[in-house]
């Protein structure tokens, strides 16, 4: 319980922090700018890293020290914010450097995240990890409500040299929680086992009864991983409920999603000068709306998933129902996205992109429970990983594309057009739910 405690309050400190200034940060780029080229060099620094070092970030939790692969990207993404404070207070700030920061953080979330989902089963009992796990994502999803609206009042309050220190300081407890946290014996002893065992298959033609190498050659690992892409790539193009989800998602991704990450543009320009006043609250200011735009998605995430926990187990029942969700899912995704593109009534927008979070909520649950149970146990972490590498790198390569046209071209055409080109992957899903599936698919990795 302690450790779990210790955990989960760290994390809590450090995601926190971390959205907090994210937010400030991708807010003062568009306030400042208000270019698609800003928000597209913005995207490809703060997320393209994170999913490109994330390939290699799952076999580094297995072979080295996960408890330092924990701290130590905390620790080093807070040195660089520290820098970047200094520099908006001597006011030397520009965003090329904001830009290579974004870059460091990105790499470092890369290496953390797999790091922390490896060490949770180290320190919690197997017959406690659903409720700790549970736990994490209650912590995620009050994290996207609470850190738009801290972020919108700090910016309306202090500097952003001010405001970039926030992060250093949860970084700095969250790293001194982990630190306190003792690793079992046992879990030591099985991650060196399994450490030595990866190391000792990666590489070539090693001598009967050899010891196996103390460090793994960079270069093994490299192979290995690719080599596990590469199995899982083909395991799950021959599962038609399979490449359905993982393919829909990822077309999802670099049509609907991308032009959902110019909202913070949309909002600057479509509703510049526009208040609106909801009774409990009064959107004056930029940072106001803009995190107003944030707070709506993350409620309908919020609403989309309690209600897919409870009515989903009842209607969703096989994957074939499953597969017509996520369609259905994928669909009200482009409607939203296109209604957002089309209203000009901030009352309105807000409520549409609620709907959005709503059908983003619908998806993603049914695409999870296909991937689980429509995989072989020895596939699934691969099938996962096979997803969120295509999921992620969908939505900066679509912003390649729909972030110069948001200066070419009315921002709502490119609403529209990433809104229309959703609906035919919505179609394509629901047809390979009708394709028979394999009785059981053959695993070759």
């Amino acid at each position: 319980m302690r450790r779990a405690i210790l955990l989960l309050a760290g994390q809590a400190f450090s995601l926190l922090g971390s959205s907090i200034v994210q937010f400030a940060i991708w807010w003062w780029i568009v306030m400042q700018t208000r270019t698609g080229s800003a928000m597209l060099l913005a995207t490809l620094f703060g997320v393209l890293p994170q999913s490109l070092v994330s390939i290699f970030g799952g076999p580094m939790a297995d072979r080295y020290n996960r408890k330092a692969l924990i701290m130590l990207p905390d620790l080093i993404i807070a040195g660089v914010t520290v820098l970047l404070s200094v520099s908006f207070a001597l006011d030397w700030a520009s965003l090329s450097l904001i830009f290579v920061v974004l870059l460091i953080r990105s790499a470092g979330a890369g290496v953390q995240e797999p790091a922390v989902q490896s060490f949770i089963p180290d320190v919690v009992p197997a017959g406690k990890l659903l409720r700790v796990n549970s736990i994490f994502g209650v912590i995620n999803s009050a994290n996207r409500i609470a850190a738009p609206a801290l972020a919108a009042v700090l910016v309306n309050l202090v500097p952003l040299w001010a405001i970039l220190l926030v992060d250093v300081t949860t970084a700095v407890i969250g790293v001194s929680f982990v630190a306190m946290i003792r690793v079992p014996r046992t879990a030591v002893r099985n991650a060196k086992a399994e450490a030595q065992e990866g190391g000792a298959t990666a590489e070539v033609a090693a001598p009967t009864g050899a010891a196996a190498p103390a460090v793994t050659n960079p270069i093994a690992i490299l192979r290995r991983t690719f080599a596990d892409l590469k199995v899982g790539l083909a395991y799950a193009m021959r599962h038609p409920h399979l490449k359905g989800v993982i393919l829909g998602d990822a077309l999802t991704c670099f049509v609907a999603v991308a032009p959902m990450n110019l909202t913070l543009l949309l909002m600057t320009r479509e509703f510049d000068g526009i208040d609106l006043n909801l009774g409990f609250v009064n959107l004056t200011t930029a940072s106001d709306k803009l995190a107003a735009n944030e707070l709506g998605l993350s409620v309908g995430m919020l609403l989309g998933g309690a209600l897919m926990s409870a009515i989903g187990p009842k209607l969703l029942r096989g994957s074939v129902a499953q597969m017509v969700a996520v369609a259905f899912g994928i669909a009200m995704v482009g409607v939203t996205v296109i209604g957002l593109g089309v209203s000009r009534n901030l009352l309105l927008y807000l409520i549409i992109d609620v709907l959005n979070g709503v059908a983003s909520a619908v998806c993603v649950g049914p695409m999870r429970t296909v991937m689980q149970t429509e995989s072989d146990d020895a596939m699934v972490g691969r099938v996962f990983g096979l997803d969120t590498m295509l999921a992620t790198l969908g939505m900066p390569l679509g912003m390649l594309i729909f972030a110069p046209l948001a200066d070419v071209i009315p921002i709502a055409w490119v609403f529209v057009a990433g809104g229309l080109l959703t609906l035919p992957v919505a179609w394509y899903v629901l047809v390979l739910s009708r394709k028979d599936v394999p009785a059981r698919a053959r695993c070759d990795g």
